[in-house]
């Protein structure tokens, strides 16, 4: 296979091997900026942490938390049908590395995934030796992909995604589009139009699949979730999940203005929970009580409550009248999160319009299951809640029977990497 790689991707391949030596140092300064584990840091080079177990081993990858927790009920189905192979799941971020923790309970083992580099891929390979390799979206790695493939892995590119933009950029290099697409056995896109995409670059697309279904509903704690029923006593509770910088400010000032004799409650979780103190600030600057959960603020003696911990949007999806999705009230934020984990829980939910990476939310809201709005129209809908959240629950049913329509089919995924893994 070597003698068919494109110069395009020897040229990367090179250049990856020339600033491999500066990998280390980078990933220091990482670590200082807290984006790297700081005990874990060397698995990036490909250095394992943990014993490979013996026997076959299935590698599942997906870069950050979204993709990550799509591959669960995918390990689920490995370890009750296969308790004979071994799970191991990569991924990049440490947010989906301390979910994946909390998750996996022990049915699966978590590595960070190797730097793209020669050496670190050779390491990563060498200690895993991995059987199958499923990616899931858009991870496509030359160095990491065509290792694996010389090495004889199965490879498994599945719920594919690929923007206009991303396949504009592959077009120009349309051999090494069509080597890296060449390596998978199996890719299954995301949708039609992601499909074409692929097959317009060489990829051999043998069907369509969304990961986003087939997760389980978002675990919660069912005494924390009592405890904050009874400190709510009866509030209508508003919900700004996974916000980014620049949101928070339009939600609380369209909650501030909806709010009125401590009749509801705003709980904004943002995406990165770093930035609660931050949050905290800006609802004091509007004159609204605020407390934090991470400095143990209590629930039920403020108007907004800043919920700056990791794994809690099952408790507050629960717990919610409305919900408003964050990454999505402005542009080039983050193209919108999950609008599937409210709909299986029966939350109603609304998001701004900047929601590409989304599709779906186009065939929630023409199920007339959601609502794409405005900042300028969120005053309406938090008031619309707090008035009569029963208006909402008509959106909510529509949303969960969408989603459990979906989750339903998204279960002939794992059919098709048992039967890779048969092979």
């Amino acid at each position: 296979m070597t003698q068919s790689i494109p110069f395009s991707l020897r040229l990367y391949e090179a250049a990856a091997a020339a600033l491999s030596s500066l990998a280390p140092a980078w990933l220091r300064y990482r670590v200082r900026l807290g984006k790297e584990d700081p005990r874990r840091w060397p698995e990036r080079l490909g250095q394992a942490s943990l014993a490979r177990p013996p026997g076959r081993l299935v590698w599942l990858h997906g870069v950050s938390v979204g993709e990550s927790l799509s591959l669960l009920p995918l390990v689920a189905r490995l370890r009750e049908e296969r308790p004979d192979v071994a799970i191991l799941v990569t991924s990049g971020t440490v947010a989906s590395a301390e979910l994946l923790e909390a998750r996996l309970g022990g049915r699966a083992l978590h590595q960070y995934a190797p730097l793209d580099t020669p050496g670190a891929v050779a390491r990563f390979l060498d200690a895993w030796k991995p059987e199958l390799g499923v990616f899931v979206e858009s991870e496509l790695w030359p160095n990491l992909i065509l290792d694996a493939r010389r090495r004889g892995v199965r490879l498994a590119l599945i719920s594919a995604r690929l923007s206009d933009a991303s396949a504009a950029s592959w077009r120009r290099a349309p051999r090494a589009a069509q080597a890296l697409l060449g390596a998978f056995d199996l890719i299954l896109a995301r949708d039609e139009a992601a499909a074409r995409r692929f097959a317009s670059l060489g990829g051999r697309v043998a069907g369509l699949t969304d990961l986003k279904f087939g997760s389980p509903a978002l675990p919660f704690d069912p005494v924390a979730l009592t405890v904050a029923r009874e400190a709510v006593d009866g509030r209508s509770v508003l919900l700004a999940a996974s916000t980014h910088e620049g949101e928070d400010a339009l939600i609380l000032d369209a909650y501030r203005d909806a709010y009125r004799n401590d009749n509801a409650l705003l709980i904004i979780a943002p995406r990165h929970p770093v930035r609660g103190e931050a949050i905290e600030a800006l609802a004091r600057d509007r004159g609204l009580s605020v407390a934090r959960r991470s400095t143990g603020g209590r629930l039920g003696e403020t108007a907004v409550y800043v919920a700056d911990t990791v794994g809690e949007l099952g408790l507050w999806y629960r717990l919610a009248d409305l919900a408003v999705i964050g990454g999505s009230l402005l542009p080039d934020v983050a193209g919108g999160h999950n609008p599937l984990e409210p709909a299986r829980l029966g939350c109603p939910f609304i998001s701004g319009p900047h929601v590409r990476d989304w599709p779906v939310y186009g065939a929630l809201e023409a199920a007339a299951a959601t609502r794409l709005a405005t900042a300028d129209h969120l005053r309406g809908w938090f008031s619309r809640a707090i008035a009569g959240p029963s208006t909402l629950a008509h959106m909510a049913r529509r949303a969960e029977a969408f989603a459990a329509a979906g989750d339903a089919a998204a279960g002939q995924t794992a059919d098709h990497i048992l039967g890779l893994l048969a092979l």
